[in-house]
């Protein structure tokens, strides 16, 4: 079976908060954490600001790929701290490309299944103090993305995060972020990503409204 790892693990609770002279509530500043509880309405001890992008069962946990890092600091020339995205889950060898929407995977204890990619919002070029980041990666797709959980329990660092069932091959993180933020493939992509049962059901109602205008 294919699998990922767990390189940071991190919680946070929503506050008010100012990055880049802006003042906002926000959950974005997290800290480490060696194990965390998951249940189905998200991580305990952790939380989110603006519940239009984040939070909701089919968003109970945020992941980001650690490959991703690299490319962000040699394009702002800077290090960036993890988690720089404001995940729960900074991971290994599941990029956008590699991870299918209804993917199901093992960590630890629980299980989840990945139901969209992100959405990013503004507070990620505030919090890194990059005016352009959110666009550089809205522009890329390289959003990270979203789980829902289908088994609670515990999820400790050292966890591997163990594939248990993909349930089709077609429709890439990657590829469903560009059609949601992109129109990639026009009515052909929308209708692709509505065939697919375990999307989550905020973009299915995207989608829908982008057929009916």
């Amino acid at each position: 079976m294919e699998s990922g790892k767990i390189i940071s693990l991190q919680i946070g609770r929503p506050k008010q908060e100012e990055f880049s002279s802006v003042k906002m509530k926000t959950a974005m500043n997290k800290r480490f954490i060696e194990y965390v509880n998951v249940t189905k309405s998200g991580i305990e001890g952790d939380g989110v600001g603006n519940r239009k992008f984040h939070g909701g069962p089919d968003r109970a946990l945020c992941f980001y790929p650690v490959e991703h890092y690299h490319l962000w600091q040699q394009k702002f020339s800077k290090q960036l701290s993890v988690p720089a995205f404001g995940e729960n889950l900074t991971i290994a060898g599941m990029t956008e490309n590699e991870t299918y929407i209804g993917d199901v995977y093992r960590i630890g204890e629980t299980v989840v299944q990945i139901t969209q990619g992100r959405i990013p919002c503004s507070t990620i070029s505030h919090f890194n103090n990059e005016p352009k980041f959110l666009n550089h990666v809205r522009d890329t797709n390289l959003t990270g993305y979203f789980a829902k959980v289908i088994q609670e329990g515990v999820i400790r660092i050292q966890d591997d995060i163990v594939l248990l069932d993909r349930l089709q091959n077609q429709v890439t993180v990657l590829y469903a972020t560009d059609v949601i933020l992109h129109h990639r493939d026009g009515q052909d992509g929308v209708n692709r990503l509505l065939t697919i049962e375990s999307l989550a059901d905020e973009w299915k109602s995207l989608l829908l409204k982008r057929i009916q205008s």
